[in-house]
Formats: C-alpha cells, structure tokens, sequence
C-alpha cells in the first residue's frame, strides 16, 4: 500500500512518538549516518567530537543500529580516532565493542563494534591506486591553488591544504571548507575553488582509466544536486551557502542505498541464520539503481522477515530547476533514505525517515528551524520526512540515549529460527 503524499514540511510524527512507536514488539533495525547528525559539522574534520554516552548508547542497541557513512571508520582522519579520543583513559573500544558497527566509505568498508574491519570486493590494485591519490592532491594543489587565495591566506596555504586533503584509505577526499573559510564570502572564488576541485577529481579518474581501472571509480560530491547522466551534479556556491564541499574519490557500488541492503541483510541473517541476499552479498556485486535494489528485495526476501527499518540523516536538497521547471534534488543521505522508505511501502512496514538539522555547525547548510524545509526538499518531493530534530545533534544524541535506556538486550541471535 503506497503511502499518501503530504507537504515535507508536515512532520506528523514527534521524537516522541517515534520512541513510542520503536517500543513495541516490532523488529526494527535503525540505519543512522554520522557527520551532521551525531556530530556537529566542523570546517576540518580533524576537530570533530563524539559524545562517550552516545557511544554506550549504539552499544546497548547493538543488533538494532548500523552507521551508513561516505566517511570512513579506519585511517588517521577515520571516526574510529573520534571513538578513541572520547574514550580515552575510560575504556577500551575494542575489548568493550564500543566502537560504531555498520559500513563507511559509502558501503565498502565493514565494522563490527570490536573495531574488526574488511572491505570486501576491493582489489589490491585499487587499493594500490587509492593509497597513492592524497600525495598526488597535495601537490595539484600547491601547484594550482594560489592563485584562488586572498593574500592574507597565502602564508598558510600548506596548512590549509593539509586541512583539506583526507587521506582515507578507501574514499581520498577533498573537504573545502578550510578553505572556503579562508576565502571568506568571495563567491567567486569559492566558484572557482569548486571547478578546481572537480577538475582535479576527474583528472584522478583518468589517470585510473589509464591504469586499467576505469571501472572502478566515481566522484561523489556532497551536497549535490542530483544525478546528470550518471554523474553527480555540483552544487554552485552562492550567497546563501557554500554549496558543494566534498570531493571523494570512491569505488564504484559505495552507495548508500546499495549499503542500506547489505545492513539489512545482515539484520535477518542474524535473526534467522539466513542471509536472503546471500552470505557474499556487498555493494561492489550489487544491482546499483533503485528498482533493481527493489526488486532483488522483493524476489528473495520473506516479508514476515523483514524489519521496520528508521533511516536518520541530515544531508538531502532541492532547488527549483530554473527555467524548465521542477526540481534538483540531491544530497548524500537522499538515496538511502528514498529506499527506506520505498521498501516499507512495498513491504507494508512503517519504515521512518528522520531529518536532523546540521545547521547549527560551522558549515552553510539549511535550517530546519521555520518547518518549511526550504533548500532541503520541496512540495512535489516524493521523499517524505517522517520526523525532524531541529535541536540538531544534541537534540538526536539526547533521543537515540533515550532509545537505547528503553531497550531490552538484544542477543546477536534474537528471534533466530530454532
């Protein structure tokens, strides 16, 4: 049964309500994404912070909670650093299983809460090739960036660029906002930083194609606007904000809504023993479009099986087309959550979508605040917000402890087929 259309500003469902309606006796397994949504967002992700009883909490739901991130657990810049800081002294994540279980790098790079990570469907040779790309941007950038930066920017270009180049194992990234800061409101500029960005991303592209992997690769900017034969479009930097930030080089089929099924497998597995997508299931030997992803749910999975599922981001948009009319709509969290909510109408489940707002940090995004949604969806938008957090991160961290103390224990066998 589809689900009526409503305005996305109607948010019908409280925080409240949600934790009522996650009381009941219902299966549920709660798909969450990190930066913006249980951390504020900050302009160099070396200064994020996690909160120690946010971390007990994702423990206590362990079984019921997965992180889905374009972030990635490992690496000097990984979350497992934020885990390890905020535990310092304290405890110990790995022997505790505090560490936060679910897929990063977009869906390629596995964590169980004891810190054990893989990455399967990943070759050496594009692991070879993704371990050389943070030297190769350090250097484009010394080279091409100077003349994008004011004067009084000049004297700390090199740390600027160390700001802004992530070396993560999996997704190397470029994170603009150090840079947009030390730019300041020059539009401009922070245009002309953008097309340098995406140009020296492409240029990474190419030379993957050259050495025999032009298959493996795409570049994911956050926030976006949508796809465009099937490239992701850029968001321009304008008045109101800075638009698109992220440049990640990732591996193809590290998509959200691809990794939301591998999360989804794993929870019926756990409960039945069977894994209905099968026990080698991942995101590289997936189906990578929605009614693919639909109907391979459809065909192999038992509905009496399958979960109520919550989906919590923050990054989704929408702006007017321009002249042709209708709508642009992107943002990192958009497909995962657009899935969500398709496989509860095709399953008959009440799978929720939660919107938490990451206005409040140090990066331009949309506010929540006046309930209109205004650059983060629209009136015809056919993904509907179930519930919002215009309290931000401390609003969600708050609620998802209060989940977790109304919880009883969860054995990673619960409800398995005797």
């Amino acid at each position: 049964m589809n689900a009526q259309p409503r305005s996305p500003a109607q948010a019908w469902l409280s925080p409240d309500g949600l934790l009522e309606e996650l009381s009941g006796g219902t299966p549920w397994l709660l798909v969450q994404d990190l930066d913006g949504v249980c951390m504020e967002l900050v302009h160099d992700p070396r200064r994020r912070l996690l909160d120690p009883d946010y971390l007990r909490a994702a423990r206590q739901l362990e079984g019921r909670f997965a992180v889905l991130t374009n972030g990635e657990h490992d690496g000097s810049r990984g979350v497992n650093r934020l885990v390890e800081q905020a535990l310092a002294g304290v405890a110990d994540p790995a022997a505790e299983g505090l560490y936060l279980p679910g897929l990063g790098a977009g869906g390629v790079q596995l964590q169980s809460p004891h810190g054990r990570v893989t990455h399967p469907g990943v070759s050496q040779a594009e692991l070879r090739f993704l371990a050389a790309v943070p030297a190769w941007l350090h250097a484009a950038l010394e080279e091409r960036l100077p003349p994008l930066l004011p004067p009084p920017a000049q004297e700390h270009r090199t740390e600027l660029i160390a700001a802004a180049v992530l070396d993560n194992p999996l997704s190397p990234s470029l994170n603009l906002n150090p840079l947009l800061a030390a730019i300041g409101g020059e539009v401009g500029r922070q245009q002309d930083l953008q097309a340098l960005a995406l140009e020296l991303m492409e240029s990474l592209l190419e030379q993957a194609a050259s050495a025999g992997l032009g298959e493996s690769f795409f570049v994911h900017l956050a926030p976006n606007l949508g796809r465009v034969d099937g490239r992701e479009r850029l968001k321009p930097a304008d008045p109101d904000g800075s638009g698109t930030t992220d440049f990640q080089l990732m591996l193809r089929g590290a998509l959200k809504e691809v990794g939301l099924l591998v999360l989804l497998n794993q929870f019926i597995q756990r409960r039945t023993g069977t894994a209905p997508l099968g026990g080698e299931f991942h995101v590289r030997n997936a189906p990578h479009d929605h009614a693919g992803l639909l109907e391979l749910c459809r065909s192999h999975i038992d509905p009496t099986q399958m979960p109520r599922l919550v989906g919590v981001g923050d990054t989704i948009t929408s702006q007017p087309a321009g002249m042709g009319g209708g709508w642009l709509r992107g943002g990192s969290d958009r497909g995962f959550l657009t899935l969500l909510q398709e496989l509860g109408e095709s399953f008959g489940t009440a799978n929720r979508v939660v919107l938490v707002d990451s206005s409040g940090g140090e990066v331009d995004r949309p506010s929540l605040a006046d309930g209109r949604l205004a650059g983060l969806s629209d009136p015809e938008d056919p993904l509907r917000i179930d519930t919002t957090m215009a309290g931000g991160p401390r609003q969600y961290i708050r609620w998802f402890r209060t989940l977790a103390a109304r919880q009883p224990p969860e054995g990673p066998q619960a409800g398995r087929a005797s």
